[in-house]
């Protein structure tokens, strides 16, 4: 019987998915403040100076986790043009996305949260923000000038309150998850902002 070696690469891959998910469940259990990059390396079976060696400090490890958890939160969206219907699409997904939470997902919103009173959590989560209107505003953008939506709309400050609804309501599923039914509102709040936004 012949065994494939993993390549370095294969083993540094694996090694810091090991890591970012060790943090992510201690996040998840106990908070961003009781992390250590110790109790990191014990939780995925690796030393702490394997946590050190890939993320330098518990402020580089803490970033790297928030990017993680928030990219590809609503797949598909990457190969679609700038308009109005990819920015209904994402606010589907991200609702659709909180009805069907895992860790990393929990974990981005309480860092989120935590970031209104950490200062070493507030620039990168304003960072993540500026990088979260950007996309709406560019789709917003691209509606007006197909036409599709309308034209007195102001892309910045419907991008602004379009995150404040999505996160909310991933603020609200995170406290009470029976509480809020995602399937329930994914139509309605899309169909809400369709109507706010469309041309026609």
């Amino acid at each position: 019987m012949t065994t494939t070696r993993r390549t370095q690469k294969q083993r540094r891959e694996e090694a810091e998915t090991a890591l970012l998910t060790a943090a992510a469940e201690l996040v998840d259990e106990h908070g961003v403040r009781a992390l250590t990059l110790a109790g990191v390396g014990e939780r995925a079976g690796y030393s702490r100076g394997l946590v050190t060696h890939y993320f330098g400090s518990k402020q580089a490890l803490v970033e790297r986790l928030a990017r993680s958890a928030q990219a590809g939160f609503v797949p598909g969206l990457k190969d679609l043009p700038p308009g109005l219907d990819r920015l209904l699409r994402l606010i589907d997904g991200y609702i659709g996305g909180l009805g069907r939470m895992n860790v990393l997902n929990r974990v981005f919103l309480q860092l989120w949260t935590e970031a209104a009173t950490t200062p070493e959590l507030t620039p990168l989560f304003r960072e993540r923000n500026k990088a979260f209107h950007a996309g709406l505003y560019e789709d917003l953008a691209a509606g007006i000038a197909d036409g599709d939506i309308r034209p007195d709309v102001a892309p910045g400050e419907t991008a602004i309150a379009i995150v404040a609804q999505l996160r909310g309501v991933g603020m609200q599923r995170l406290i009470d998850p029976e509480g809020v039914d995602t399937e329930g509102l994914r139509p309605h709040i899309t169909e809400f902002w369709r109507r706010a936004l469309a041309a026609r």
